[in-house]
C-alpha cells in the first residue's frame, strides 16, 4: 500500500478506511479515516508513512466533529434588511453577488474588486490560485492575503540581500540551528532549512543525538527553547539589537566564511561599520541577555560546518521586522551557509516548474514592485498589495477605493491589525462577501456568507510544504466523503463569479473552461501545470519520498558576476535608528515608563490561530486566549489565574484572563492573536477570548517597505479589572 497507489478498505460492516491527508493546518500530515454512512467517524496518523512515522496532532484528530458541528453552516447565508440571515441557494447567491459585483465593476472599475484570502484559505491548494486568478481576469491589483499580515518580511527582505538561487542549508544535515521567534512544536512551521511540523519532537530529538546544536532567541521559554543548547531571551522588541550583535562578534573575531565572502559579497566592510556600535554590553544591557550567553551563541553558530539562522512570527511581527529579517539572512550569508555545487536540496518543489539551482547569486533589486497602494506611499509586492492598507483602501475617498470584498477562509475583524478600523471598513462596504464554514466575527457584517467544503470533501496536494518537507516527498488525496449541504469549493467561488461576470480565470495550464463546471481535478491539473511532477503521477506516487528525483545544485554560470549586497543604504540607516531609540519602545513613540510591559504574540497548541475552539476536545483545552505572565509580576499586581485584567496601549484596550507561566519572562505578556468576537468592549472575554490586533494602529511603527505593523513587543500597561480568588 505504500507503493503510491490509492488505499481503500472495508471491514466489511459499512465502514471504509482512506488514506488521505490533513488540511488543518500547513503540516499536511497523512492520516487514515474512517468512513460510514458517508461520514468521517475516526482519524489516525499512518505509521508507515515515510516522513512522518505515524505522527498528527491533537487538532487534525478532531476532523470528524469538525465535518459535522452543529455549527457547520451547510447553507449560504443573506443578510436580510433587518440585519439577520436566511438560507439562499449557492446558485442564487451567485446570481445576486455577480449582479452586484457587475454594478459595482462599471461604476468603479477593477480596482474596487478585492478578495482577501485569510490563513483557513490557505489549507486548500486551490484556494489561492483561483484568487489570484480572478484578479488577473478582472485586471484588479487589489488581491490580499494574510502573508503581508504577519510575515512580509520574508518576501522582501531577500530581493534587498540578493538571493542565492541554490538556496541556504537543509535542516537535515544541519549541524547548528539559530531559532529566533519561533516555535514549530506548536506551529507546525518553519523557516526554509528550520525545523518543520512534521514529527517535529522525534525529527529534533534525532538532530540533537547527531550532534546538532541548537540556539534559540525567544522572551519566552517555549517548547523549543527547553531543547535548546543556548536559549537567549531578550526583551520584546530586541530581536535587530541581538542579531546586529551577534554579527559584530562574527565579523571582529574573523569567523565568517573568507572565501565565500570574498568572490560573493559586496560590501562586507559596510556591514563591519553598520554593526560597529553593537558592542557587547550594550547589546547585554540593552537585550537584558548575559553578555557570555551571546558570545557563546554566535561562536556556536560560526564555527559549525551547515546549518542556518531562520525567524518566525514573533520577530517577524515586532518593530524592525524588515531589519531582523535582513541581518538573519547577512548571518547566514557572510558564513557561507549556502547550498554549493553537488549538494542535494531537501525539498522536492515538485509542484512547481523545474527551475535552474545553481550555485550562484541573483543580484538585490527593489522588492516592492507591484500597483501603488494609496497611503503611506506603499506599494504591492510580488502579485500582491498589502493587508495591512486595506482597511484605508476601502474607506479612503477617490479613485481605486474598494468598494467590494470577498473574503476567503480568513476573519479580518480579529486579524487585521486595528480593530475599530477594521470595523469600520466592514460596515463601509457596498458588498462584503465572506465564505467560511462558521458564522465568524467577520461573517457577522457580510452580505453574504458562503457555506465551504470542508478538507475531507474535496481533493488536493500539499501545495506549501512542497516547497518545505524534509525530504523530496509527494502526497495527494481526493475527497474521501461526499459533500455535506450546499457548500463550494473556494475555487467555485471564484469560477462561478468570474463566469457571470464574463471574465477568464487563466492558469499555468491555460484559462478554466466555463461552458461546464470543472472538477477538483481538472483545476488541479490547471493550477500545477508544467509542474516538476506531472500531477498524474503525484496522484500515484502518494505519501513517497523520492531520493532518485532530488534536486542537485548545478555549477555557477561562467559569466554571473552578481554579488549579495549585505548592507544596504535603507538597512544601514534603520540600524542607525535602532541605536537612536534606546528602547523597542521608543520606535513606536512610547514612554517605556508608561507603558512598562510588552505583549508578545505566541500560537496556541489546540488551534490554529482561533480556528477549532468550537470542537468539543479542542475548546475542553480553553475557550480563551490567556493574558500568559510572569509569576513574579502576577504577585505584583495581586493577581492569580483566572482574574480579569484591562491591558492597554496608546491606541486601545483590550480585556484579558490572566494565566500564571513560568516560561514567560518578566514585564511580558504573552497572547495568541486572532481571537475576539465584533465587540469593542470584550463582554464575552471567557468564552471567545480578545483581539491583540486592536492595541495597534495600521500608520504606527509601520515598515517603509512593506507596511508591516508592528502586533508583537507592544507597549501596554494593564489594570486589574476583577480579581475572581478574593
Amino acid at each position: 500500500m505504500m507503493k503510491g497507489v490509492s488505499f481503500v478498505t472495508s471491514d466489511g460492516n459499512g465502514t471504509a478506511t482512506h488514506q488521505t491527508f490533513c488540511r488543518f493546518c500547513h503540516a499536511s500530515c497523512p492520516i487514515e479515516v474512517d468512513v460510514s454512512d458517508g461520514k468521517a467517524v475516526a482519524i489516525r496518523g499512518i505509521p508507515e508513512d515515510p516522513l512522518f512515522a505515524g505522527y498528527t496532532c491533537i487538532k487534525g484528530r478532531q476532523i470528524p466533529e469538525q465535518m459535522t458541528h452543529p455549527s457547520r453552516l451547510r447553507s449560504s447565508l443573506k443578510r436580510r434588511p433587518d440585519g439577520t440571515f436566511e438560507e439562499i441557494s449557492s446558485e442564487a447567491a451567485m446570481d445576486a453577488i455577480g449582479a452586484e459585483l457587475r454594478r459595482i465593476l462599471d461604476t468603479y472599475g477593477p480596482r474596487a474588486i478585492a478578495s482577501y484570502t485569510g490563513t483557513g484559505g490557505y489549507q486548500n491548494s486551490l484556494a489561492v490560485p483561483a484568487a489570484r486568478a480572478f484578479h488577473e481576469g478582472l485586471k484588479s491589483p487589489s488581491f490580499y492575503t494574510s502573508v503581508t499580515i504577519d510575515q512580509p518580511a520574508k518576501t522582501t527582505a531577500p530581493f534587498r540581500v540578493g538571493i542565492w538561487e541554490a538556496g541556504y542549508h537543509n535542516f537535515s544535515d544541519a549541524d547548528v540551528l539559530l531559532a529566533i521567534g519561533y516555535n514549530p512544536m506548536v506551529s507546525s512551521f518553519g523557516p526554509v532549512g528550520g525545523l518543520q511540523g512534521t514529527n517535529p519532537y522525534v525529527v529534533l530529538r534525532d538532530a540533537k543525538k547527531r550532534g546538532m546544536k541548537l540556539i534559540v532567541i525567544d522572551p519566552r521559554r517555549t517548547e523549543l527553547a527547553t531543547q535548546a543548547d543556548i536559549h537567549l531571551a531578550p526583551k520584546p522588541g530586541e530581536d535587530p539589537t541581538l542579531m546586529a550583535g551577534i554579527l559584530k562578534i562574527v565579523l571582529e573575531e574573523g569567523l565568517y566564511d573568507h572565501e565565500f565572502c570574498d568572490t560573493w559579497v559586496d560590501d562586507l566592510d559596510s556591514l563591519f561599520t553598520a554593526v560597529a556600535p553593537f558592542d557587547l554590553e550594550y547589546v547585554s544591557n540593552r537585550c537584558d541577555v548575559p553578555a557570555d550567553d551571546i558570545v557563546a551563541a554566535a561562536r556556536m553558530f560560526a564555527t559549525a560546518r551547515r546549518g542556518t539562522s531562520g525567524t518566525g512570527t514573533g520577530p517577524s511581527m515586532a518593530p524592525h521586522s524588515s531589519l531582523t529579517e535582513h541581518l538573519s539572512i547577512a548571518l547566514n550569508t557572510i558564513c557561507g551557509r549556502v547550498n554549493r555545487e553537488g549538494d542535494v536540496l531537501e525539498s522536492g518543489y515538485f509542484l512547481y516548474p523545474e527551475t535552474p539551482r545553481r550555485a550562484q547569486v541573483h543580484a538585490a533589486r527593489t522588492p516592492a514592485t507591484g500597483a501603488p497602494q494609496r497611503v503611506r506611499n506603499l506599494r504591492g509586492i510580488r502579485g500582491e498589495m498589502l493587508t495591512t492598507a486595506l482597511a484605508e483602501e476601502i474607506l479612503n475617498e477617490g479613485d481605486g477605493r474598494v468598494r467590494a470584498l470577498i473574503v476567503s477562509g480568513g476573519n479580518p475583524v480579529v486579524a487585521w491589525p486595528d480593530q475599530e478600523l477594521t470595523i469600520q471598513a466592514m460596515e463601509d462596504l457596498e458588498l462584503l462577501v465572506v465564505v467560511d464554514h462558521r458564522m465568524s466575527a467577520t461573517a457577522e457584517f457580510a452580505d453574504y456568507v458562503i457555506a465551504p467544503t470542508l478538507s475531507l470533501e474535496r481533493a488536493d496536494v500539499p501545495h506549501l510544504m512542497d516547497r518545505w518537507f524534509r525530504a523530496p516527498y509527494t502526497n495527494y488525496t481526493e475527497a474521501v466523503t461526499p459533500r455535506i449541504g450546499d457548500v463550494l469549493n473556494e475555487w467555485e467561488v471564484f469560477w462561478e463569479l468570474a463566469r457571470r461576470l464574463g471574465s477568464p480565470l487563466p492558469f499555468p495550464g491555460g484559462e478554466a473552461p466555463m461552458d461546464e463546471r470543472p472538477t477538483d481535478d481538472d483545476m488541479l491539473d490547471l493550477v500545477y501545470a508544467g509542474s516538476r511532477m506531472p500531477l498524474d503521477e503525484v496522484r500515484r506516487q502518494r505519501m513517497k519520498v523520492h531520493p532518485d528525483k532530488a534536486m542537485v545544485v548545478q555549477p555557477a554560470d561562467p559569466g554571473c558576476t552578481a554579488k549579495f549586497t549585505v548592507a544596504p543604504d535603507d538597512i544601514v540607516a534603520e540600524m542607525k535608528t535602532v541605536i537612536d531609540e534606546v528602547d523597542g519602545a521608543t520606535a513606536l513613540g512610547v514612554d517605556p515608563s508608561i507603558y512598562p510591559f510588552r505583549l508578545v504574540s505566541r500560537r496556541l497548541k489546540h488551534v490554529l490561530n482561533s480556528f477549532g475552539s468550537e470542537l468539543s476536545a479542542l475548546g475542553a483545552k480553553g475557550s480563551t486566549n490567556p493574558a500568559y505572565m510572569n509569576p513574579d509580576d502576577m504577585e505584583s499586581y495581586d493577581l492569580a489565574d483566572g482574574d480579569l485584567i484591562e491591558i492597554t496601549s496608546p491606541r486601545a484596550s483590550i480585556q484579558a484572563v490572566v494565566e500564571s507561566a513560568d516560561d514567560v519572562r518578566q514585564g511580558v505578556i504573552s497572547m495568541a492573536h486572532s481571537w475576539g468576537g465584533s465587540s469593542l468592549t470584550d463582554e464575552k472575554v471567557r468564552d471567545v477570548g480578545s483581539p491583540t490586533s486592536r492595541l495597534v494602529s495600521v500608520d504606527r511603527g509601520y515598515d517603509a517597505v512593506n507596511g508591516m505593523v508592528v502586533q508583537s513587543a507592544i507597549p501596554v500597561h494593564i489594570t486589574v479589572l476583577e480579581r475572581s480568588h478574593h
